[in-house]
Protein backbone atom coordinates (compact mmCIF):
# COMPACT_ATOMS: atom_id res chain seq x y z
CA UNK A 1 0.00 0.00 0.00
CA UNK A 2 1.51 3.12 -1.09
CA UNK A 3 1.92 5.97 1.83
CA UNK A 4 -0.65 8.31 0.34
CA UNK A 5 -3.45 6.17 0.85
CA UNK A 6 -2.82 4.84 4.66
CA UNK A 7 -4.10 8.66 6.34
CA UNK A 8 -7.19 7.87 4.32
CA UNK A 9 -7.48 3.96 4.93
CA UNK A 10 -7.00 4.91 8.83
CA UNK A 11 -9.79 7.81 8.33
CA UNK A 12 -12.25 5.28 7.44
CA UNK A 13 -11.09 2.40 9.78
CA UNK A 14 -11.52 4.66 12.99
CA UNK A 15 -14.60 6.59 11.83
CA UNK A 16 -17.56 6.86 13.99
CA UNK A 17 -20.66 3.96 12.78
CA UNK A 18 -22.64 5.59 10.96
CA UNK A 19 -20.51 8.64 10.46
CA UNK A 20 -19.94 7.89 6.47
CA UNK A 21 -21.73 9.94 4.45
CA UNK A 22 -22.87 9.32 1.02
CA UNK A 23 -23.15 11.68 -2.05
CA UNK A 24 -26.25 11.46 -3.03
CA UNK A 25 -27.45 10.44 -6.65
CA UNK A 26 -27.87 13.00 -8.77
CA UNK A 27 -31.28 11.78 -9.35
CA UNK A 28 -32.72 8.44 -11.02
CA UNK A 29 -31.38 6.81 -14.04
CA UNK A 30 -34.51 6.68 -16.00
CA UNK A 31 -34.24 10.54 -15.89
CA UNK A 32 -30.78 9.73 -18.25
CA UNK A 33 -32.31 10.96 -21.32
CA UNK A 34 -32.78 14.19 -23.39
CA UNK A 35 -36.59 14.40 -25.32
CA UNK A 36 -37.85 16.52 -27.69
CA UNK A 37 -40.91 18.53 -26.79
CA UNK A 38 -44.00 17.79 -28.67
CA UNK A 39 -43.86 19.67 -31.86
CA UNK A 40 -40.69 21.54 -31.37
CA UNK A 41 -37.14 20.91 -32.20
CA UNK A 42 -36.37 21.96 -28.54
CA UNK A 43 -34.91 18.74 -26.92
CA UNK A 44 -34.45 18.41 -23.11
CA UNK A 45 -32.31 17.07 -20.69
CA UNK A 46 -34.59 14.70 -18.30
CA UNK A 47 -31.95 14.74 -15.42
CA UNK A 48 -31.04 18.89 -15.40
CA UNK A 49 -34.74 19.61 -15.60
CA UNK A 50 -36.30 17.36 -13.09
CA UNK A 51 -33.43 15.93 -10.60
CA UNK A 52 -34.56 16.68 -7.52
CA UNK A 53 -38.24 17.58 -8.00
CA UNK A 54 -41.17 15.87 -7.37
CA UNK A 55 -43.33 15.22 -10.73
CA UNK A 56 -46.53 14.34 -11.84
CA UNK A 57 -46.10 12.37 -14.99
CA UNK A 58 -49.29 11.54 -17.09
CA UNK A 59 -49.21 9.46 -20.64
CA UNK A 60 -51.62 11.31 -23.08
CA UNK A 61 -53.82 11.61 -25.90
CA UNK A 62 -55.29 13.94 -28.16
CA UNK A 63 -58.17 11.94 -29.07
CA UNK A 64 -59.52 10.33 -25.88
CA UNK A 65 -62.59 10.47 -23.84
CA UNK A 66 -60.47 11.69 -20.89
CA UNK A 67 -58.74 14.49 -22.73
CA UNK A 68 -60.80 16.82 -20.86
CA UNK A 69 -58.21 16.26 -18.23
CA UNK A 70 -55.32 18.33 -19.66
CA UNK A 71 -57.27 20.94 -17.88
CA UNK A 72 -57.09 19.65 -14.63
CA UNK A 73 -53.50 18.66 -14.76
CA UNK A 74 -52.91 22.46 -16.30
CA UNK A 75 -53.96 23.65 -13.17
CA UNK A 76 -52.60 21.15 -10.98
CA UNK A 77 -49.17 22.99 -12.77
CA UNK A 78 -50.49 26.37 -11.87
CA UNK A 79 -51.17 25.96 -8.16
CA UNK A 80 -47.97 23.53 -7.35
CA UNK A 81 -45.37 24.76 -9.73
CA UNK A 82 -44.29 27.43 -7.02
CA UNK A 83 -43.60 24.23 -4.29
CA UNK A 84 -41.55 22.35 -6.95
CA UNK A 85 -43.88 20.04 -8.67
CA UNK A 86 -43.11 19.55 -11.91
CA UNK A 87 -45.91 18.31 -14.16
CA UNK A 88 -44.96 16.35 -17.49
CA UNK A 89 -46.92 15.02 -20.41
CA UNK A 90 -46.01 12.00 -22.87
CA UNK A 91 -48.29 11.42 -25.90
CA UNK A 92 -48.75 8.52 -26.64
CA UNK A 93 -50.27 6.23 -29.19
CA UNK A 94 -50.47 2.88 -27.68
CA UNK A 95 -53.87 2.83 -27.20
CA UNK A 96 -54.49 4.11 -30.68
CA UNK A 97 -55.85 7.97 -29.31
CA UNK A 98 -53.20 9.89 -30.36
CA UNK A 99 -53.60 12.74 -33.11
CA UNK A 100 -51.71 11.20 -36.53
CA UNK A 101 -49.61 14.54 -36.72
CA UNK A 102 -47.84 16.32 -33.74
CA UNK A 103 -48.93 19.84 -35.07
CA UNK A 104 -52.62 18.56 -34.30
CA UNK A 105 -51.54 16.75 -30.58
CA UNK A 106 -49.90 20.55 -29.74
CA UNK A 107 -53.09 22.13 -30.74
CA UNK A 108 -55.01 20.75 -28.59
CA UNK A 109 -52.50 20.70 -26.04
CA UNK A 110 -51.98 24.07 -26.24
CA UNK A 111 -54.65 26.17 -27.89
CA UNK A 112 -57.78 24.14 -27.15
CA UNK A 113 -56.82 23.36 -23.09
CA UNK A 114 -53.72 26.11 -22.34
CA UNK A 115 -51.55 23.87 -21.19
CA UNK A 116 -48.28 25.19 -20.17
CA UNK A 117 -46.41 22.29 -18.22
CA UNK A 118 -43.66 20.47 -20.64
CA UNK A 119 -45.04 17.87 -23.00
CA UNK A 120 -42.59 15.47 -25.01
CA UNK A 121 -43.00 14.37 -28.54
CA UNK A 122 -45.10 11.04 -28.84
CA UNK A 123 -43.57 7.59 -26.75
CA UNK A 124 -44.61 4.49 -26.16
CA UNK A 125 -46.01 3.85 -22.50
CA UNK A 126 -46.43 0.07 -22.63
CA UNK A 127 -44.85 -3.08 -23.41
CA UNK A 128 -40.97 -4.01 -24.99
CA UNK A 129 -41.70 -0.59 -27.20
CA UNK A 130 -41.92 1.34 -23.42
CA UNK A 131 -39.81 4.15 -23.36
CA UNK A 132 -37.25 3.65 -20.52
CA UNK A 133 -39.18 6.45 -18.24
CA UNK A 134 -42.17 4.08 -18.40
CA UNK A 135 -40.01 1.19 -17.99
CA UNK A 136 -39.08 2.07 -14.63
CA UNK A 137 -42.45 3.28 -13.66
CA UNK A 138 -43.83 0.17 -14.50
CA UNK A 139 -41.48 -1.82 -12.39
CA UNK A 140 -41.85 0.22 -9.72
CA UNK A 141 -45.70 0.07 -10.30
CA UNK A 142 -47.72 -0.72 -13.26
CA UNK A 143 -47.49 -0.40 -16.81
CA UNK A 144 -50.59 1.91 -17.80
CA UNK A 145 -53.96 0.50 -18.68
CA UNK A 146 -55.09 3.62 -20.63
CA UNK A 147 -54.98 7.17 -21.37
CA UNK A 148 -54.15 9.69 -18.67
CA UNK A 149 -52.36 7.68 -16.14
CA UNK A 150 -51.14 9.23 -13.18
CA UNK A 151 -47.61 8.95 -11.61
CA UNK A 152 -47.26 10.88 -8.53
CA UNK A 153 -43.13 10.80 -7.91
CA UNK A 154 -41.14 12.45 -5.27
CA UNK A 155 -37.67 14.18 -5.08
CA UNK A 156 -35.63 10.92 -5.25
CA UNK A 157 -37.72 9.19 -8.36
CA UNK A 158 -39.83 6.98 -6.23
CA UNK A 159 -43.38 6.65 -7.29
CA UNK A 160 -46.03 7.44 -4.18
CA UNK A 161 -48.72 6.76 -6.08
CA UNK A 162 -50.41 5.90 -9.12
CA UNK A 163 -54.15 6.88 -10.58
CA UNK A 164 -55.89 5.22 -13.22
CA UNK A 165 -57.42 7.77 -16.17
CA UNK A 166 -60.83 7.73 -14.36
CA UNK A 167 -59.29 9.29 -11.39
CA UNK A 168 -59.51 13.05 -12.16
CA UNK A 169 -56.80 14.95 -11.81
CA UNK A 170 -57.68 17.17 -8.91
CA UNK A 171 -59.39 14.52 -7.27
CA UNK A 172 -58.74 14.80 -3.26
CA UNK A 173 -56.30 11.40 -3.83
CA UNK A 174 -54.37 12.71 -6.22
CA UNK A 175 -53.88 16.14 -4.05
CA UNK A 176 -53.20 14.10 -1.07
CA UNK A 177 -50.69 12.40 -2.52
CA UNK A 178 -48.80 15.26 -4.43
CA UNK A 179 -48.63 16.80 -1.02
CA UNK A 180 -47.12 13.79 0.45
CA UNK A 181 -44.41 14.02 -2.31
CA UNK A 182 -43.54 17.98 -1.87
Amino acid sequence: MTRSLFPAICALIFMPQGALAVEPASGPAFLDHSMRRLHSDEVLNLRQRYAGSPLLVVNTASHCGYTGQFKGLETLHRQYKDRGLKVVGFPSNDFRQEAAEEAEAAKVCFVNYGVSFDMFAPISVRGKDAHPVFRELARQSEAPRWNFHKYVIDSHGRVVATFPSQVEPDAPEVRAAIERAL
